[in-house]
């Protein structure tokens, strides 16, 4: 797939793609649109350029063996759904250029051991950690003042639970 001249990653373009494994995505993107990457499920790491500033609704959801990912401090937004159901994802790190968690981003990420908020976070939003049952870490700083419904239900493994750090 001839990438290096696009600004996007439109919308489906590798949905249900059953043989990438792994993904450099060039710097000449700019956003991921929605589920770009939709369960593609073989997909295991993907590395995300500091030129990209969204991650579109479902863009990775049901990538169900991605172990990592990591997200430059140049992405603003991280729409619903973005990372639901990566069943394989343990650790994450969201930037401090993310401003809120949005709905449902994390949702059924069943091994995700640890999340890093920063203090730019004011939001997290309805079932965005929802049924992450290995979460065992999590440290919420002051700015968020705003939690939806359930953003933290389902997550059984829960012990190390820090607010206002």
């Amino acid at each position: 797939y001839l990438l290096l001249k696009k600004k996007t990653i439109k919308m489906y373009l590798f949905e249900n793609n059953m043989s990438i494994k792994q993904i450099a995505i060039p710097s000449s993107i700019t956003s991921i649109e929605n589920s770009a990457f939709y369960r593609c499920s073989l997909l295991t790491h993907v590395s995300i350029p500091s030129s990209v500033t969204l991650i579109g609704k479902n863009a990775f959801s049901k990538c169900s063996s991605l172990i990592q990912i990591s997200i430059p401090s140049s992405v603003e937004s991280i729409e619903d759904c973005a990372f639901s159901e990566c069943l394989s994802l343990t650790q994450i790190t969201i930037p401090s250029s993310v401003k809120s968690i949005n709905n449902s981003v994390f949702r059924r990420c069943s091994s995700l051991k640890q999340i890093t908020i920063p203090s730019s976070v004011t939001s997290i939003g309805y079932s965005a950690f929802l049924g992450c049952s290995s979460l065992t870490q999590k440290t919420i700083p002051s700015s968020v003042t705003s939690f939806g419904n359930n953003a933290f239900s389902g997550c059984l493994s829960l012990t190390d639970y820090d607010k206002h750090t």
